[in-house]
């Protein structure tokens, strides 16, 4: 692509993270290309290119199953484009925030346009040099996440800077400039009027990048996860012995172990996890006494399903299997009869059981469901219907007993006979 660009008369980068990554000895998992063509150009040169977006207009080239994103050159402001005077049709800033910005410059005065120093390094196919104008090597080598330009105005062009500021400290162990840093602590309030499906894919970047953890702690140091996920910053204030704090750190510290064993993750599980506080809370206010369990959590989960999504939109995709991870967890709760060998065949039954884990080494009561269930999908046949007839109290009763008469280290065997 780079080389098809500059062979056509065109100027022709890569740019941004790609190149970052590349001299921290780091694999970029994707690459961005910027060039002085404007994006109809580079339709015209490329087949399988696609235009998207009316706020920045960039081309979307697809490779096999890659899609490489092309940007033009972008223009630093021109004095008196300020808000209200000159909008026009390709620059528009409507309270502080840049809404529409197609106004075209050279490679230089891009590099001023990028948000952070050390994501406006380019390198030049023509030389093989990496390209530099805002002192971006510089704070690669120490460690800092520095914006380009005046902070508040910057965060104010765009809020969800913020947010990248985070995520890009947890990722690469980097310290937050402490220009950039201070206006974190006041401006949180601007995401709230970030549109809830772009918060949603930002949410996604953050948490599922391999570092779930340390951007949680970051984004409650910096009180901006209360704007993304107030019910459960809500619920986190009110924390009783770890709980349920220790929910979520340990479902964001799954999430990481998955990422790390390059296993498969599901948002779904994460949001469910996220707002069981929540969930908890919820069917304590509204429940009656006239109502079972599964009417209460199906009730309380579509309050808080939609009380959330007014921040940070959940496609239903992702809300239907949170709710049914939410509504069997009173199912596990019945051991007898056949319901047990039933739920075993449901298609959500690990990530239920998973999730009850979860809320067992949280600190919930839930331990010697746990403990059943556990050994109840490693028995055969016949010992599961002896399993069924005695219950969990039973079952875990017979445990203890083996485990006074046995050496440390029996246990395991026990739960496998059973």
């Amino acid at each position: 692509m780079l080389y098809r660009l500059k062979e056509s008369g065109y100027q022709a980068y890569l740019v941004g993270g790609g190149v970052r990554d590349m001299l921290l000895g780091r694999e970029p998992k994707d690459f961005d290309v910027a060039t002085n063509a404007r994006p109809e150009e580079i339709k015209e040169l490329f087949r399988s290119c696609h235009l998207i977006g009316r706020r920045f207009r960039l081309a979307h080239v697809r490779f096999g199953r890659d899609i490489i994103e092309v940007a033009t050159f972008r223009a630093l402001p021109v004095p008196g484009e300020e808000e209200g005077e000159a909008p026009g049709e390709d620059l528009h800033i409507e309270n502080g925030r840049i809404m529409r910005d197609n106004i075209y410059g050279t490679v230089e005065e891009d590099a001023w346009r990028r948000d952070f120093t050390i994501n406006s390094l380019y390198y030049n196919i023509a030389d093989f040099s990496v390209v530099d104008y805002a002192g971006g090597l510089e704070d690669l080598q120490a460690g800092w996440i520095r914006l380009i330009g005046d902070p508040v105005q910057r965060y104010r062009e765009d809020p969800v800077r913020m947010l990248r500021a985070v995520r890009f400290a947890a990722k690469l162990g980097f310290r937050i400039h402490p220009g950039t840093e201070a206006p974190l602590f006041e401006l949180g309030y601007l995401l709230d009027d970030i549109p809830p499906a772009r918060l949603f894919e930002e949410v996604l970047k953050l948490f599922l990048g391999g570092c779930a953890v340390e951007t949680f702690e970051l984004l409650r140091h910096y009180r901006l996860f209360q704007h993304l996920f107030p019910l459960t910053e809500e619920d986190l204030a009110q924390e009783h012995e770890g709980f349920p704090v220790k929910l979520v750190v340990r479902a964001l510290a799954n999430t990481d172990e998955r990422i790390a064993a390059d296993k498969p993750v599901t948002p779904a599980f994460l949001f469910a996890a996220l707002l069981w506080g929540p969930m908890r809370r919820a069917i304590e206010e509204i429940r009656t006494e006239s109502m079972t369990d599964f009417e209460a959590i199906q009730e309380a989960g579509g309050i808080v399903i939609s009380r959330q999504a007014q921040r940070v939109a959940l496609p239903k995709r992702y809300t239907l299997p949170m709710r049914e991870i939410w509504a069997m967890q009173p199912r596990l709760t019945q051991i007898s009869g056949k319901r047990p060998l039933s739920l075993l065949g449901h298609p959500r039954f690990r990530a239920a059981y998973d999730f009850l884990l979860l809320r067992g080494e949280a600190g919930e009561d839930v331990q010697e469901l746990c403990e059943w269930w556990a050994a109840f999908q490693e028995v055969n046949a016949d010992q599961r219907q002896a399993m069924l007839r005695s219950g969990v109290a039973g079952t875990a009763k017979k445990r203890r007993r083996r485990r006074r008469k046995k050496p440390a280290g029996a246990a395991e065997a026990d739960m496998a006979a059973e």
